[in-house]
């Protein structure tokens, strides 16, 4: 739960009194133009950006302030817009990296289970990740994500250069995490995507919170049609 939260970058507020909370079992997307403060607010979130005001809690517990390593054994793991895989590592090595904070090594029952979840069941351990096909190495990020058996995923426009069959293959994955009991916070600019896999929407402007409530509630905001100039905005309601 992000309750109040401010990040300020010299004297610019990147995020100004931003309260939020991620519920297990549902899709939360983030939304807003370019330059809101959702990578901002992922980036707070996972200790990579310190907070100039408010706190942030996992389960009742602050995890505010604790280093990076420290918040994704709490329970936190994300992706990132730009894939961040250890390219020249197998497919194998990238899971394990995911699983650190696990005790003991990851079984081959485990590796399949991600696999199958992230949706890309069967793919070859063995293969450098930099070489699988694009969509693979999205979904390859999310599996090692998952590998750590997190409370919360926070996936940053995870959909970015799929194709539009990939991306309606994202929607399955990212509902079935969710009904595993994650919490899942889905940052995109893909509105079809976001009314298809959301729950609910948080809508972000100048690093403040503009609107709230159901994808087709936000998408009628008049607040939110002027903020996305009508476009984005009509493709939720």
């Amino acid at each position: 739960m992000l309750e109040d939260v401010g990040v300020r970058y010299g004297g610019v507020d990147a995020l100004r009194d931003v309260t939020l909370t991620v519920e297990r079992g549902h899709v939360l997307g983030l939304i807003g133009p370019n330059g809101a403060g959702k990578t901002t607010l992922v980036n707070a979130t996972t200790g990579l950006a310190p907070l100039a005001s408010g706190t942030i809690s996992l389960d009742g517990a602050r995890i505010d302030g604790l280093p990076p390593h420290r918040i994704a054994r709490a329970g936190i793991a994300r992706t990132y817009q730009n894939i961040r895989l250890f390219g020249a590592l197998d497919v194998h090595a990238n899971l394990a990296a995911g699983a650190f904070a696990r005790p003991g090594r990851l079984s081959a029952a485990e590796i399949a289970t991600l696999l199958e979840r992230a949706g890309i069941a069967g793919a070859d351990l063995s293969a450098r990740a930099g070489s699988l096909p694009y969509g693979d190495q999205r979904r390859l990020e999310i599996a090692r994500a998952l590998a750590g058996s997190p409370a919360v995923l926070m996936l940053d426009e995870p959909a970015a250069g799929m194709n539009p069959s990939e991306t309606t293959r994202l929607v399955d994955t990212i509902r079935a995490i969710a009904a595993g009991g994650i919490a899942v916070l889905l940052i995109e600019h893909d509105m079809p995507l976001v009314r298809a896999a959301c729950d609910s929407v948080v809508v972000l402007n100048f690093g403040q919170t503009i609107a709230r409530g159901t994808p087709s509630e936000v998408g009628r905001d008049p607040v939110v049609v002027e903020a996305y100039l009508g476009t984005g905005a009509e493709a939720l309601a």
